[in-house]
């Protein structure tokens, strides 16, 4: 699937293109329909506070947009915060949503259904652009799971590779500014807010993606990290942020 831009995106570029415009015209329409230097001075440096006026407008409604969405919060959770987040983001959209256990999910974190039709989900809560692995896998759990289609959803973003295999595969991409999409045309109130996930379910009831058992937070000489409650018959371990 082809990388799209929001609409909140696409709506800042057209304004910033038309004050752009406008600027122009007013200092060559200016000096053209007066022949004046200094009206067109004038003229110009109105324009362009007017330009940097909006700029700054658009700047604060672009901030005001995030902190309502919560992905800051999002950035801060773990992987199993943020599938549980996204499953009460699409029960808010009409999905009957199950998250997979964290052993044995064979490539899909959720299974959604809606008007007979189930969608497996890969969610990718990561610090950097996802590669083709979270396609590949995505792909791969629709036989097994008798899906129609298959969606990854991440805070980030994804490689071009990946939007080239998804593409090629019909797998469906939400990145960061989709997602902050799909959370801002919710109404207020009809998911559980991020910072509230993470409350609720805290460090401790995370899972081992190997054995099932509960990660821990430890400390060590380089930092943070999770390690498996069953060490040492099991060594998984993970940084404390995603990835």
């Amino acid at each position: 699937m082809a990388r799209r831009k929001s609409k909140a995106k696409q709506q800042e570029e057209f304004i910033q293109a038309l004050l752009v415009l406008v600027l122009f015209i007013s200092i060559f329409g200016t000096y053209g329909l007066t022949k004046s230097l200094q009206a067109t001075v004038i003229i110009t440096m109105l324009a362009f506070a007017i330009f940097v006026a909006v700029l700054i407008m658009i700047g604060i409604q672009r901030k005001e947009r995030l902190k309502s969405s919560g992905i800051a919060d999002i950035d801060k959770m773990e992987g199993v915060q943020f599938e549980r987040y996204l499953g009460y983001l699409f029960q808010a959209q009409g999905y009957k949503c199950l998250v997979t256990k964290a052993v044995g999910d064979f490539g899909a974190d959720l299974l959604l259904q809606r008007d007979g039709k189930k969608i497996v989900v890969q969610a990718k809560r990561y610090n950097k652009n996802v590669g083709i692995k979270a396609v590949q896998e995505a792909q791969a759990s629709i036989a097994h799971y008798g899906a129609s289609e298959a969606w990854v959803v991440t805070n980030s973003d994804y490689t071009s590779a990946a939007y080239e295999l998804a593409k090629s595969n019909k797998v469906r991409l939400i990145n960061r500014d989709a997602l902050i999409e799909m959370i801002l045309s919710l109404n207020p109130g009809a998911s559980p807010t991020p910072k509230a996930i993470i409350s609720v379910i805290p460090v401790d009831e995370m899972t081992c993606p190997r054995c099932g058992n509960k990660l821990l937070l430890r400390n060590s000489s380089k930092g943070q990290f999770y390690g498996c409650s069953s060490f040492p018959k099991c060594r998984f371990i993970k940084k404390s942020q995603a990835g």
